[in-house]
């Protein structure tokens, strides 16, 4: 396995368990129904999934402007 792939992978898991100990415990322990637990956790994912997408689209708006957000900053780059 490349050292990247390893690197990736640590902060996935990082991040993960971030998130359900900073956010989804604190979500589900703050009801007392089961459905209000349930209900508390779905939402929790549905957060973290458009968090991720707006990651993404952030990455991806980045490089596709690439080059003009390098000559911006005085850097120069091929094509």
């Amino acid at each position: 396995m490349s050292s990247e792939v390893l690197l990736f992978g640590g902060a996935a898991v990082v991040a993960l368990l971030a998130f359900s100990v900073l956010i989804l415990a604190p979500a589900v322990g703050s009801f007392g129904r089961p459905w209000e637990k349930v209900t508390a956790a779905v939402l929790s994912f549905i957060v973290l999934v458009a968090l991720i997408a707006l990651g993404a689209a952030i990455g991806a708006v980045v490089i596709y402007f690439w080059a003009e957000i390098s000559s911006f900053f005085g850097g120069s780059i091929a094509r």
